[in-house]
């Protein structure tokens, strides 16, 4: 009978906090650490049956993971919220002389363009994923997966080199609107100058990151929904274990056009309700026969998993608007444990 410890637990739990978030691929760990480490492991933690423990435990995480990326992203969360549940009732009481159905402004447009992009890796999650999961979670495959992974990262990153310019003027465009918006706020008493009370240090921070986010949304915005459902089918790739749907939708929209900060952004706004989604629809399975007896483990590793998402995400949002950081990192990462993993597995 299998069954999920606390050390597998905690291990797995902060594993996938870091490489959920990471260009890395969070399933393509699940299934290669067990395997590596063999015995118990590899038999406690199949991820390929069709019924087991550490599948429902995989739903938990999800959702801790989830959960850590709206809490970092609240503000712009509660904003886009807020327009979206505003462009039903423009749609119900248009003004005179405007369109039905048509979102207006960016927070709007963009709640929109986030549910489009969502439904085809919904669908595609529904109808996929247990094949996907049970024919392709295989250690040796994923290592392959986790190779692919890493070469496309290295396109992406070749692909930025040829608009750094263009990247770093703007961000630098970004961070001198928000100096001017936090001058405009002294100015007209907002917050005082340096030399004030820390809070209101703390308020000139959220500010200016508020304003390069309305910044961001705002290009978003521009390349339409048609890019925004391409973005989000990309992400159908991340069902095959080793691909990783972040690291995927960011070099898909740099190939869009997109900045590779503003590319991110999109990529880890996409991923909180898809996440979220994957474990609430399978929220079932803790709750039943599977989660039987290992509920503390899961509740142990999710509080794990969700710290260590949240501040892996807040390491990853500082890194990418960074212009002099790159990719190759992982991508190096990504190839030498993938092909390191394919060689370990093939002769053990």
């Amino acid at each position: 009978m299998s069954h999920l410890t606390y050390a597998e637990a905690g291990v797995v739990g902060l594993l996938q906090g870091i490489t959920e978030l990471f260009p890395i691929s969070s399933l393509g760990h699940a299934v290669l650490i067990p395997a590596i480490i063999g015995g118990q492991w590899a038999q406690d933690l199949d991820v390929s049956k069709s019924e087991s423990p550490y599948l429902a435990y995989i739903v938990g995480l999800h959702v801790a993971t989830a959960l850590a990326m709206i809490i970092y992203f609240w503000r712009d969360w509660l904003r886009i919220i807020r327009a979206f549940f505003a462009s039903l009732g423009h749609a119900i009481s248009p003004e005179p002389g405007t369109a039905r159905f048509v979102p207006q402004g960016t927070d709007q447009m963009l709640a929109w363009m986030i549910i489009l992009a969502t439904i085809p890796v919904g669908i595609a999650g529904l109808l996929l994923e247990h094949t996907f999961r049970t024919t392709f979670s295989k250690p040796i495959l994923t290592a392959c997966f986790l190779s692919v992974n890493g070469l496309i990262l290295f396109g992406g990153e070749r692909m930025r080199r040829r608009g750094a310019e263009a990247e770093s003027l703007q961000v630098a465009a970004d961070e001198q609107m928000a100096a001017e918006r936090q001058r405009a706020g002294v100015a007209a008493g907002s917050y005082a100058p340096g030399g004030g009370r820390h809070s209101s240090g703390q308020r000139a921070v959220k500010q200016e990151q508020a304003t390069i986010a309305v910044a961001a949304d705002r290009r978003l915005t521009g390349v339409g929904y048609v890019t925004a459902f391409f973005l989000g089918a990309v992400q159908i790739l991340a069902l095959l274990p080793g691909i990783s749907r972040d690291g995927i939708v960011m070099v898909s929209g740099m190939f869009r056009g997109l900045s590779r900060q503003d590319a991110a952004r999109f990529s880890f706004l996409l991923s909180a309700p898809v996440i979220l989604a994957a474990g609430a629809l399978k929220i079932g399975d803790l709750t039943g026969p599977l989660g039987a007896g290992i509920r503390g483990q899961v509740l142990f590793g999710s509080v794990l998993c969700g710290i260590a998402a949240y501040f892996a995400l807040r390491f990853l949002v500082r890194y990418l608007s960074n212009p002099a950081r790159t990719l190759t990192p992982f991508a190096i990462y990504c190839l030498v444990a993938g092909l390191g993993s394919l060689i370990y597995l093939s002769v053990k």
